[in-house]
């Protein structure tokens, strides 16, 4: 599909990390949702990776525009040794920067298909349900228009080496994700409409939730991250109702703390741009909708904005009074987030200081709220080579130790930044604290009386 408006406004990187792989020696057949699966034994380490596993069932047809609907059965084992398609979004041009910089391998199969997860967890512990190790439940971002779970500065193998199984997925994105309109509301069972790649999000951390005991995971400890628009729904997945409950821990990556850096619209907002987009292309019922081929519908989105109605990202979660029944911003205010450890951070070059402002007063409001820490950081280093700036998104090279996959001329001094910020990540996930179990680290809570930054550089 060919979105030839994608907005790289949050310009989340993407990924087709893939080391070579073989089949494990040994490789139990778990018992999940849905049937049966194997896995396969990452070559550089003794990790196992499970690609492509369906989470719920495939939003086609009658489900084009529905929540995610139950995972439909399959039969004997299936082999997870490929990965899921993309959510239906541009290709990305050459010569653009973050082409050039994520994107030089190509862009990975999308469709309509494309509800799937990923699991890098220890060989070891794989089918032992009573291993007990932390998970972590990744959200990519890229505007609400683009990026998959599997992108060039997504991998699960530091993380699984260093005790923590990584969860990776990919969710409806653009017309397909956040399309309201009000005949999709009046079908409702809730009268509301859109927030689809939402409901994704929420039905994969619920599967996660259930399913991941299997792959040695705790159920209980699941630390829920993301970057860009990833963040902007970690915001969400914290605020709703249908997830927070579920959340261990969340970490909020370059989408600042409070205040809204992709603003929510209201739902009559949100469905009257639907509606005049069908209308202007001749799509007036709910049968020609979900007949038009994406193709149709990208024209549909590309001509509405030519007429310049709309500033800023055009489809993204909106307050349906359902799944989101305010904004973040909102919920931290009225206290009904998520009560757990936060970490939140951004790169030295990305809308500072104004993110870091909105990181300071997150940490302040919920220090009169609650004994959960927050944990603030700015990523500092300048990447190597042109240009050399602390990019938005540069931190994911860092974070996932996937400095290998870029063409960037990264030093020794780099690898030991992402070993280190590793430890901080993995830590946080399995004890609430990037220092690890020791209270007193170097990494303090950021707080009013002490305001605290972890600058994250070489050395």
């Amino acid at each position: 599909m060919k979105l030839k408006y994608f907005l790289g406004l949050a310009a989340a990187a993407l990924m087709t990390a893939c080391t070579a792989e073989k089949p494990a020696d040994e490789n139990p057949v778990l018992t999940i949702e849905g049937g049966q699966i194997q896995g396969v034994l990452t070559d550089s380490t003794n990790v196992m990776v499970y690609k492509g596993i369906p989470y719920a069932a495939a939003p086609v047809g009658d489900l084009r525009w529905k929540r995610p609907q139950p995972v439909v059965a399959w039969e004997g084992v299936r082999q997870c040794d490929k990965w899921g398609n993309a959510s239906l979004q541009s290709d990305h041009n050459p010569g653009e920067f973050y082409t050039e910089e994520f994107y030089f391998g190509g862009d990975p199969a999308r469709s309509e298909d494309c509800l799937y997860l990923n699991v890098w967890a220890p060989a070891q512990t794989v089918g032992k349900t009573d291993a007990k190790l932390p998970v972590a439940f990744w959200v990519h971002g890229g505007a609400y228009m683009g990026g998959w779970g599997h992108e060039i500065t997504m991998d699960g193998d530091a993380w699984a080496t260093r005790g923590v199984i990584l969860v990776t997925i990919n969710y409806r994105l653009g017309m397909m994700g956040f399309l309201s309109h009000p005949l999709l509301a009046k079908e409702d069972v809730d009268g509301v409409s859109g927030n689809y790649g939402t409901w994704d999000q929420v039905a994969a951390l619920k599967w996660v939730h259930k399913n991941i005991a299997q792959f040695g995971g705790d159920p209980d400890n699941i630390t829920i991250f993301g970057q860009s628009a990833g963040a902007a729904s970690i915001k969400n997945l914290v605020t709703s109702n249908e997830s927070k409950k579920l959340v261990s821990k969340a970490i909020i990556q370059s989408i600042g703390g409070l205040g809204e850096v992709i603003p929510a619209p209201a739902q009559d907002v949100a469905e009257n741009m639907g509606k005049e987009m069908m209308d202007a292309a001749g799509l007036t019922t709910l049968e020609a909708m979900r007949a038009a081929t994406p193709e149709q519908l990208d024209v549909a989105f590309g001509a509405f904005m030519a007429t310049g109605k709309v500033q800023g990202l055009p489809l993204v979660p909106h307050i349906d009074g359902r799944l989101l029944g305010k904004s973040f911003t909102e919920a931290a205010t009225d206290n009904t987030i998520a009560d757990v450890p936060y970490m939140l951070g951004s790169t030295l070059d990305d809308m500072m200081p104004t993110m870091g402002e909105g990181i300071d007063a997150f940490a302040a409001l919920r220090e009169t709220q609650t004994k959960n820490p927050v944990y603030a950081y700015r990523f500092d280093r300048r990447l190597p080579g042109e240009p050399n700036t602390a990019y938005h998104s540069s931190e994911l090279w860092f974070m996932f130790k996937t400095l290998k996959n870029s063409r960037r001329p990264f030093t020794a001094a780099d690898y030991e930044l992402a070993d280190r910020m590793m430890d901080y990540w993995t830590n946080f996930a399995k004890f609430g604290n990037p220092n690890g179990n020791n209270v007193d680290g170097e990494w303090k809570p950021d707080t009013k009386e002490n305001p605290f930054t972890m600058h994250l550089d070489i050395k």
